[in-house]
């Protein structure tokens, strides 16, 4: 018995510790079209996030006394349109909010949930750290509906994900038969069904030099989902926390993919990654944080970094309950139209 206590003692001790904060408050969120605009839509939305934040962070020093480590970040959407310039967009939207006074520690980059390049002392390095194909291998389907004909592909190789049985309708009928229509049923349902059927990723085919390469895009949701476990500290690669933040002295440069996955604009901020999050958006995002819950309940995260995550909750001065699932340790606040 003891050497297997052991055993899981330094699997553990492999896993790198991550400094966390009590709560990452996600300070609002744009599409690239919205900053690639005028600045008065972003100045609104930020005007109405700015007492939101501030009224959380007091929340959170009731909860955990005056000590509580609270921290802000920004997630910029380069992934769709990574052909904008950076040094346009981050001082538009830095100068806004400092001006509408909505505090942003870290900076984030969508493409960075995508792939993870490796910065040391402010240069890149190797190759970069494929993430989002890492957490793809991590998706646990719901169970096959035993009557399926098997004509629906698995998630892996089609890209969506669901949360309960789909509908028969588009079903392959056996021969001489139509199968009746069944309806979806989401398997956690109470009493009715809100059925969701997550597109993960699409595949698309380029030439590169003559030859035809397939290429994978991943949606929206799906990265979502990875943004919020990089803020819960819930992702490593090899022992190692990914997209560690990484200061940024010089003047920002004019290719999205020569920015860190996250960076940190103010050096006194309280840690990036959190035991929960909070994040403030307009409510056109609900659908797409709907489907980042989907995909939260169907990841198969690393135990050995929940149980050094909910140790550390637990020697807190004022404890920190860490609850296993992660979309219990995951919030929103929904703004309406500007």
């Amino acid at each position: 018995m003891s050497s297997i206590d052991y055993s899981e003692a330094g699997e553990r001790n492999r896993v790198a510790g991550q400094p966390l904060s009590h709560v990452s408050i996600e300070a609002g969120h744009f599409y690239m079209d919205d900053l690639v605009n005028g600045v008065d839509r972003i100045k609104a939305q930020l005007r109405r996030v700015a007492p939101l934040v501030e009224a959380h962070t007091q929340a959170a020093r009731l909860e955990f006394g005056p000590g509580a480590r609270v921290s802000t970040c920004f997630l910029v959407d380069d992934y769709f349109r990574h052909d904008t310039d950076p040094r346009t967009i981050l001082e538009k939207l830095l100068q806004a909010a400092t001006e509408c006074g909505v505090r942003i520690d870290y900076l984030a980059r969508e493409a960075g949930c995508a792939e993870v390049p490796v910065f040391i002392d402010g240069e890149a390095i190797g190759e970069p750290i494929r993430l989002a194909e890492m957490m793809a291998a991590r998706i646990v389907p719901e169970p096959e509906d035993l009557g399926a004909t098997g004509r629906r592909p698995a998630t892996t190789s089609s890209g969506w994900l669901c949360n309960g049985r789909r509908s028969s309708e588009h079903d392959a009928a056996q021969a001489m038969r139509v199968a009746p229509y069944r309806p979806p049923v989401e398997f956690a349902a109470r009493n009715h069904s809100i059925f969701l059927d997550v597109q993960l990723w699409s595949r698309y085919t380029e030439q590169v030099s003559g030859t035809a390469v397939e290429r994978t895009q991943w949606s929206c949701p799906f990265l979502a989902s990875i943004w919020q476990l990089l803020r819960l500290g819930m992702i490593r690669h090899d022992g190692a926390v990914v997209a560690k933040p990484q200061t940024w002295a010089d003047p920002w440069p004019a290719d999205w993919w020569k920015m860190p996955t996250v960076v940190q604009l103010n050096p006194a901020a309280a840690p990036f990654a959190a035991y929960r999050t909070l994040s403030v958006l307009p409510h056109s995002y609900l659908g797409i944080e709907h489907a980042v819950r989907v995909i939260l309940d169907h990841l198969q995260l690393d135990d050995e970094v929940y149980a050094k995550l909910a140790e550390r909750g637990a020697a807190e001065r004022i404890p920190v309950d860490v609850p296993a699932r992660v979309t219990h340790r995951v919030n929103h606040v929904f703004l309406g139209d500007v």
